[in-house]
């Protein structure tokens, strides 16, 4: 039983180190200091599960509630979220050739076997959007490894991690 809990919690802290890639764009000239609430748009289809939607949402609630914001019903600005899986190439191959000579004359082939599974990765896009003034001011795109099998606690730690590294960029700083 030890064993099984010390294993968990170091998969588990592996899974939320995994690295998590941000480009962070936004509109120059905003005042940021004018962005107390937020709320997220209506009709969002964010790409994942319901489950991961409302772990997503509640980690970014909770960092941007960290920061002094509030969830608001007549929002400063709003929230757009979109997300999108895909495979990323095999790297590792092993190849196998097969060739013979004899005088003047040559010939081969040879083929490349992927060695181990492909991984997935998961894109997520956070944009804060302003309606009533500039439209988007601030956007964030992650890039990060997305395992579908992973336990519900793993998951959850990695969009924790996921939103702190995403609002450790927001506001921006000034430019000096």
């Amino acid at each position: 039983m030890k064993k099984g809990l010390l294993l968990l919690g170091v998969f588990l802290f592996v899974f939320s180190c995994a690295p998590v890639r941000v480009n962070y764009d936004y509109e120059k000239g905003t005042d940021f200091n004018a962005y107390k609430t937020y709320n997220y748009y209506e009709a969002m289809d964010m790409g994942m599960s319901e489950l991961d939607s409302k772990r997503l949402l509640d980690a970014l609630d909770s960092g941007l509630q960290a920061q002094g914001m509030r969830l608001s019903d007549t929002p400063d600005f709003l929230i757009n979220i979109k997300s999108s899986q895909y495979q990323e190439a095999q790297r590792n191959n092993v190849g196998v050739g097969v060739g013979g000579s004899g005088r003047n004359v040559g010939g081969g082939i040879s083929i490349g076997i992927p060695v181990g599974q492909a991984k997935i990765n998961r894109e997520i896009v956070i944009e804060f959007v302003d309606d009533s003034k500039s439209g988007l001011f601030w956007q964030a795109v992650t890039d990060s490894n997305y395992n579908p099998n992973a336990t519900p606690e793993a998951k959850e730690t990695q969009f924790q991690t996921l939103v702190a590294k995403v609002l450790s960029a927001y506001p921006p700083a000034p430019k000096k």
